[in-house]
């Protein structure tokens, strides 16, 4: 018996001794790493923190383009100091860059490399664009040295003064789209039963589930509103390069002969239309930049600092003086209800935030700058609420859209004193809609089967391996119909308009920002400055206030990871070099549509979503 309890011992002792061993390990991992960084830190030189003359910005986006970093601050802290391939740029950061560069003596020329972001909304690049504009204005050049650039990356290309190509490089131009994928036929035969319900001619967001095409319906709303966002961007883009309007849409048009004319080289039609300036290859293009400004150290051709470099040195000098604040509270993601990280908008989450911010004394009006396609509708209305007892505690409202505020995203923009858009936001959609599907049939197929009993005629119909029971369906349309009205009375009140004025902008329809205004839903188109600088104005603030941003609530160990690692890329200057896979495979696509539909956990989600996006 004793024998037998050794063994036993013997083997939960081992096994303690391996997660002891395993523990140690992980901590003596952190402790090195964080000493790494204290080390390089004070090993560097002061030289290497002061700002020489003659140097280059470096505007180089990697990844998507994004109003706030996704996750918790622990992992943006481990993915800097591990140098992990970087998914995010934030648009606040390039802008600010941008926007100090214009007055600093120490930078004279500003040069952009746009080779590796991957994804960002048109409303976003016309920030960007405002904030370019004022440093041209300045006097200083602008450059862009592009590779091999999609319509996106082009579209910031553009903003530079002269645009100089890889030899090599292609530029491509295949105008915006809005495809997805249809289940319908897939689902029919997995035998799964979906149960739709909206309020809305033109609400098609879930139409993929039901359908194996577009409607005729959607495909006239859709095509309204991208084709406003594609003649924008032919606008500026005609401005920027000037290409007469008439000679940039015959070209994107006859894309494949003028192709054939330049015989296959892509470079070369490019500089023929105008769309570039110089075919230099990289070597060649920084030979260029040091000649004209000051040779770069090591490898680096001409000297240039980075936009997380250059932030960092100059954050000191930007330091909030005034007493007066206007504070810029990001709503970015869908819209789900509970306490959520970033890049995901909980209800309780942003009631917080708001919150903390009628409390301080400090600030005098809140801008929530919306980036959301909405999500659920009960979770939207929390955030309204919220908003409006932020405005009836005595602060200043202003909403800020970026790349789109649709649905629920409109939604919570009801609350504000004024809302803004930028021209090419993607907004509206004010309709509903909720979706359960039942999997009695594919079930049955295994030989699972489902009975029993219950104390009332809906006892137990709320399964989903049964059918939806035809009072239930009754039930959840009458519903989803009843939000619609609300969202409908909601828009009314808020922009003071009657009822069947905003029946007929609503439907789940989807307009530009620029369509937006002209149909009094929001108030003005302009960029987040201007949207802060209004928010200023209401508030009586004059010129005399500082605009601060939200930003994470640290615990003390992220803070010292935060602070360290910082003050090493500062000194040190260390990047990233390289992408991660694209996104919007198939299976992301559905597995984004089922997060939506399973936001709640308290049965049938009435949803406020817009799940629309140019290509």
């Amino acid at each position: 018996m004793s024998a037998h309890q050794s063994f036993f011992v013997r083997f939960f002792r081992g096994i303690w001794h391996f997660i002891d061993g395993t523990r140690k390990v992980i901590l003596n991992l952190v402790f090195f790493l964080v000493l790494y960084i204290v080390v390089l830190t004070m090993l560097d030189t002061d030289e290497t923190l002061l700002l020489q003359p003659d140097t280059a910005l470096l505007l180089q986006p990697y990844g998507d383009v994004v109003e706030q970093y996704s996750g918790t601050p622990l992992d943006y802290v481990l993915q800097q100091a591990t140098e992990t391939t970087r998914s995010e740029t934030r648009l606040r950061d390039l802008v600010q860059a941008v926007r100090r560069a214009s007055n600093d003596p120490n930078i004279v020329r500003l040069v952009i490399d746009p080779n590796y972001m991957r994804r960002i909304g048109l409303a976003s690049l016309l920030e960007l664009d405002a904030a370019i504009a004022e440093f041209k204005s300045s006097g200083k050049p602008v450059v862009a040295l592009v590779d091999n650039l999609g319509q996106q990356q082009y579209f910031l290309a553009s903003m530079a003064d002269e645009i100089w190509m890889n030899p090599r490089g292609t530029v491509w131009i295949d105008g915006f789209s809005a495809y997805r994928q249809f289940y319908r036929e897939g689902i029919e035969k997995l035998e799964i039963e979906v149960n739709l319900f909206r309020a809305g001619k033109y609400k098609s967001a879930m139409e993929p589930w039901i359908r194996d095409d577009m409607s005729p319906e959607a495909k006239e709303a859709n095509l309204f509103w991208i084709g406003s966002l594609w003649q924008q961007y032919l606008d500026v883009i005609s401005r920027q390069r000037g290409i007469p309007l008439e000679n940039l849409t015959h070209a994107l048009n006859h894309f494949a002969d003028l192709l054939d004319a330049a015989e296959g080289d892509f470079a070369q039609m490019a500089l023929d239309l105008g769309l570039v300036d110089q075919l230099l290859d990289r070597p060649e293009a920084n030979a260029i930049l040091a000649t004209s400004g000051a040779q770069g150290e090591g490898s680096e051709g001409y000297r240039q600092v980075s936009m997380d470099h250059y932030l960092a040195l100059t954050d000191v000098q930007h330091r909030p003086k005034s007493s007066s604040r206007v504070k810029v509270v990001v709503a970015e993601g869908e819209i789900v209800r509970g306490t959520q990280p970033q890049g995901i908008v909980g209800a309780v989450s942003l009631s917080k935030k708001l919150r903390a911010a009628a409390e301080d004394k400090n600030i005098k009006a809140v801008v929530l700058r919306v980036n959301s396609p909405g999500g659920d509708a009960f979770a939207s209305e929390i955030i309204r609420r919220e908003i409006q007892a932020l405005k009836e505690m005595g602060k200043t409202v202003v909403v800020s859209m970026g790349n789109v505020a649709a649905s629920g995203g409109y939604w919570i923009a009801m609350g504000a004193d004024e809302v803004w858009a930028s021209p090419s936001t993607i907004t509206g959609s004010i309709g509903v809609y909720g979706i359960l599907p039942t999997f009695s049939r594919p079930l049955a197929k295994l030989g699972i089967h489902t009975d029993g009993v219950g104390t009332t005629p809906l006892s137990g119909k709320l399964r989903l391996d049964r059918p939806l029971d035809p009072d239930l369906r009754r039930i959840f349309q009458r519903a989803t119909e009843r939000t619609y009205e609300d969202f409908v009375a909601l828009v009314a009140q808020s922009r003071q308009m009657e009822p069947e004025d905003v029946y007929s902008v609503a439907q789940g329809r989807v307009w530009s920002g620029s369509q937006a205004k002209v149909r009094g839903l929001v108030d003005q188109t302009g960029t987040l400055q201007q949207a802060v600088d209004a928010a200023a104005r209401i508030a009586g603030l004059g010129n005399d206030y500082d605009m601060v941003y939200d930003e994470w609530e640290l615990s003390a160990a992220e803070a010292f990871l935060f602070e360290m690692i910082g003050s090493a890329m500062a000194r040190l200057d260390l990047g990233v070099s390289s992408l991660g896979p694209f996104h919007n495979t198939l299976l992301e696509n559905i597995l984004s549509d089922l997060r939506v539909l399973s936001s709640s956990n308290e049965g049938l989600t009435i949803a406020a979503h817009c799940l629309c996006d140019v290509q």
